[in-house]
């Protein structure tokens, strides 16, 4: 994004707005991946959220009345996530952030791998957790190719360490212009167990990169 943050807290085991809110002030300027992406404009580009269900202005139905949410989980290391709409069954591994104390990405060389951010919120925690992945590579579509065509209601589940695997129900998805980019909305703190999957989108461009971020915003809503 072009400006340079002091790097995070060493993560806690904290719970609730206060770990939710540090991962918001960590990660709200430093997500290279979904800001630039890997493209080269050679390859097919990632499928556009719809209109309708994409709106930038439109609110998030975090708190809609009809929404159910599970108790949260004890903090657990995530290992891999699968949302079966969309043909997604990948391995998580831990990001921090690096010199420029943007958040670091998973290896482009590893195309169906999935990134979560290590000094936030475990998936199925309280609070807000921060998984990214790229949408596509030099060589190919990449594991969130098809992120865009995920529809409200849709599943999405992560295996923890501790053999629990986090069941997530889908609320919204959003395409964001990365210079318009509403970090509270997306990285703000929540009482609930929530997840945010983030990936690039939007019109590509060979020096500047993606034009928009696709973000769905998903809730807790079982574990087994």
């Amino acid at each position: 994004m072009g400006r340079t943050e002091p790097a995070p807290a060493q993560r806690t085991r904290r719970s609730g707005p206060v770990a939710a809110g540090a991962t918001a002030l960590a990660v709200a300027v430093g997500l290279w991946l979904v800001q630039h992406g890997s493209g080269d404009g050679t390859v097919e580009r990632p499928p556009a959220p719809d209109a309708a269900r994409a709106s930038a202005h439109a609110r998030v139905p975090n708190d809609a009345a009809h929404r159910v949410d599970a108790a949260p989980l004890k903090a657990s290391t995530p290992t891999r996530i699968r949302i079966p709409a969309i043909g997604v069954n990948a391995p998580m591994s831990a990001l921090g952030t690096g010199p420029d104390h943007r958040l670091a990405t998973p290896p482009v060389g590893n195309k169906n791998l999935v990134g979560w951010y290590r000094d936030g919120v475990d998936p199925g925690a309280r609070g807000n957790a921060i998984t990214v992945g790229h949408a596509d590579t030099r060589s190919g579509p990449a594991v969130f190719f098809k992120l865009g065509l995920l529809r409200v209601g849709d599943r999405i589940e992560v295996q923890r360490r501790d053999r629990r695997t986090a069941v997530f129900t889908v609320d919204a998805l959003r395409s964001y212009a990365k210079d318009a980019f509403p970090d509270d909305v997306v990285y703000g703190s929540t009482e609930a167990a929530e997840l945010r999957v983030i990936t690039c989108g939007g019109r590509y461009d060979k020096h500047t990169g993606y034009a928009a971020n696709v973000v769905v915003f998903a809730h807790l809503t079982g574990s087994r």
